[in-house]
């Protein structure tokens, strides 16, 4: 695995919209403001990866106190994947969340990769989506607040 010439450091707070960006091109559905969020709650929660200066990983290890870290937003641009800029950024994010209890938010391929970091399966969740066809009716005894 070849990882020369690539940096692994905090992502700045606009670097946090390539992530949000590139998880919703994997068909993820990240929230509207969820880089704000998660820049305001931990600054320096968010890595990239770089190549030459071209992004091409990220993941999130936002801390939320002494005791807890979540794990998310762990991409890899498709054309720079099997190279080791995933398990080099994975590496640094687990040992920025050393001595925490931590969760994950991640992905049905890669839950043999999450095993061998001692992660277990913990729930298997199924989003569904889709157009509501029609308008919904308006549920009684709701009111326009301008009339209270």
């Amino acid at each position: 695995m070849k990882t020369e010439g690539s940096t692994v450091r905090p992502a700045t707070r606009d670097e946090i919209d390539i992530a949000i960006e590139w998880a919703a091109r994997e068909g993820w559905n990240p929230g509207l403001h969820d880089a704000g969020c998660f820049h305001a709650t931990d600054p320096g929660g968010f890595l990239i990866g770089l190549v030459g200066g071209e992004p091409v990983a990220t993941i999130s290890a936002v801390r939320y106190g002494s005791d807890f870290g979540f794990i998310g937003f762990y991409i890899v641009k498709p054309e720079f994947r099997g190279r080791g800029h995933g398990f080099r950024i994975w590496s640094e994010a687990m040992s920025s969340l050393a001595g925490r209890n931590v969760g994950l938010d991640g992905v049905v391929d890669q839950q043999d990769n999450y095993r061998k970091s001692g992660f277990t399966l913990a729930y298997r969740n199924i989003r569904y989506e889709g157009r509501a066809m029609g308008i919904a009716p308006r549920p009684p005894g709701i009111v326009d607040l301008s009339t209270l």
